[in-house]
């Protein structure tokens, strides 16, 4: 009995696996992006210089007026900050210790004072 002769030509459904692959993953991506699980947004890092230059051309408020709001709302200790340009618009996210020993994350917006986001860290 003659042994079968393999061809060097794929088969036609090799030739559709081949095929599918790119629209298998292009469906799960898409598939992602509905639920929410799209791409993480980056903000880029003001420097201090350029802070400065924003607060002095009054772009942004200075960064004492979110430090003494942020302790007059949640009476505690200053920690650090960092302003970044995110999503259109600059924010602080200011992060304090509370006297009952809570380190709270406070973002504000940088040009309207206005307090967007309070989170604890566990």
């Amino acid at each position: 009995m003659p042994l079968p002769v393999k061809s060097s030509k794929p088969s036609r459904m090799t030739d559709l696996r081949s095929a599918l692959k790119p629209a298998a993953l292009c469906g799960w991506l898409c598939f992602g992006l509905l639920l929410g699980w799209g791409l993480p947004v980056v903000a880029d890092d003001v420097d201090q210089d350029e802070a400065l230059a924003l607060t002095e051309r009054g772009v942004i408020r200075p960064l004492q007026f979110f430090i003494k709001d942020a302790l007059r709302r949640y009476p505690g200790r200053f920690l650090e900050a960092e302003l970044e340009y995110d999503d259109g618009r600059y924010v602080y996210e200011l992060e304090i210790v509370t006297h009952d020993r809570r380190v709270l994350d406070l973002e504000y917006d940088a040009v309207t004072g206005a307090l967007l986001d309070v989170d604890e860290d566990d």
